[in-house]
């Protein structure tokens, strides 16, 4: 069954992008998870914000709280290119405390609090994405898969070993993929049949039904033993009552290869933007049938030149963004934002560096994460003396170091 663009008008996305990301501060300390800088160019929602626009889902509100300034000015300036003659926009809704006064109290809460919307658009269905995965998904085939179903809801999941397992909302489902079981965070996931060490987990990816998903929503909120989430709380007693079915990240046609990231930690977040500079990445960014838009705007390209001391700027196996400049620096499989400068006989490798950063001279930089517009000094090392680092900055287990703009150097 082939969706046409007209159908795909009868879908409303609900984006939520306004959690605090406690586990990428200092990374999230100003701005909202989403709006972290990712793969040199791109701010983490832009990859489901492009999701929904190549498969023409298209009206698209976008659920904000916490350190939504940056992100505010991320959407108008990157996002507003769509056409409100025909019935598409990406809106920012903060939350608007109309019933209840008070803050979102958790994904499902978020939802309920804006159900005048559904009221205003009357969408036949509703798609709930969240801001800050890495992953490409042709949305239009699970609807199609959901109405082959004649489902009520459907939930988009991954294959996942046991130990990640114990991270995600887990499930069972039977021969026709119907759901049958659904437990979130599980101490002990269960497997897929078949199998002893992969599990079933769900990606917080749902489409509902509108009549179905208002009731859950509005049955949810009037339980005050509820923790107001959809994995934690709705989903477990939908599934009791209605037909919800799982749909795989992996099914045929779905462009990303079955690639899917959470960036919630600052391990996973430097792992992920060392996936992209891979001679043949598993997650592409250059498929042209599948952009991801980005908010570069108009800057100039690149330049690797030879330094004032007559040092050669080198780089290899890297993204380099527009407006970076490497005058006699050495560069090596890292990923650097907009308006880098990287100045003489200074190295970096296996670095994820922002916008608008400046390395000075002689400087020396390994498996390091440095936020935007942050200036090193001359002759500085970090990342070679990691106990030295703690004292001074935040060292992930397996050693990566995240310098703040503010950090003291």
């Amino acid at each position: 069954m082939a969706i046409s663009r007209e159908s795909a008008g009868q879908i409303l996305t609900m984006l939520l992008a306004g959690g605090q990301g406690q586990r990428l501060r200092p990374l999230t300390e100003r701005r909202a998870k989403p709006a972290v800088p990712f793969g040199a160019v791109y701010r983490i929602i832009d990859f489901t914000l492009s999701n929904c626009v190549n498969s023409f889902f298209r009206r698209i509100y976008v659920l904000t709280q916490y350190e939504s300034v940056t992100l505010n000015r991320h959407l108008r300036d990157t996002w507003n290119i769509l056409s409100p003659e025909l019935g598409e926009f990406v809106d920012i809704v903060p939350p608007q405390q109309r019933l209840p006064s008070r803050w979102y109290l958790g994904t499902a809460d978020a939802v309920f609090q804006n159900l005048y919307l559904l009221q205003q658009e009357r969408p036949e269905w509703v798609l709930i994405v969240g801001g800050d995965h890495i992953y490409k998904m042709d949305y239009a085939l699970l609807l199609e898969e959901h109405l082959r179903h004649g489902a009520d809801a459907s939930i988009v999941c991954i294959d996942v070993d046991t130990e990640a397992a114990k991270s995600f909302g887990i499930m069972s489902v039977d021969d026709s993929r119907r759901i049958t079981a659904f437990d979130e965070k599980p101490r002990q996931p269960t497997p897929v049949p078949g199998s002893d060490d992969r599990c079933l987990a769900s990606m917080g990816i749902y489409l509902f039904n509108t009549e179905v998903l208002v009731r859950a929503l509005v049955r949810d909120a009037k339980n005050p033993d509820s923790s107001k989430d959809f994995g934690h709380d709705v989903i477990p007693r939908l599934i009791e009552e209605r037909d919800v079915y799982a749909y795989s990240i992996t099914s045929e046609g779905q462009p990303g290869g079955g690639y899917w990231r959470d960036v919630g930690t600052l391990e996973t977040y430097w792992e992920a933007n060392m996936d992209l500079i891979a001679r043949h990445p598993e997650f592409n960014i250059y498929d042209e049938a599948w952009p991801i838009r980005s908010g570069t705007g108009h800057r100039p390209p690149a330049k690797i030149c030879v330094s004032t001391e007559g040092t050669m700027g080198r780089f290899e196996q890297s993204l380099l963004a527009p407006g970076v400049v490497v005058s006699g620096g050495q560069v090596a499989r890292s990923v650097i934002g907009p308006r880098v400068e990287i100045h003489n006989e200074s190295h970096v490798d296996e670095c994820v560096i922002m916008g608008g950063c400046r390395i000075g001279k002689r400087v020396r930089l390994r498996r390091c994460v440095i936020e935007e517009a942050t200036v090193l000094p001359d002759g500085i090392e970090i990342g070679f003396d990691l106990d030295h680092d703690r004292e001074r900055f935040t060292v992930t287990d397996n050693g990566v170091v995240v310098i703040p703009s503010r950090a003291p150097l």
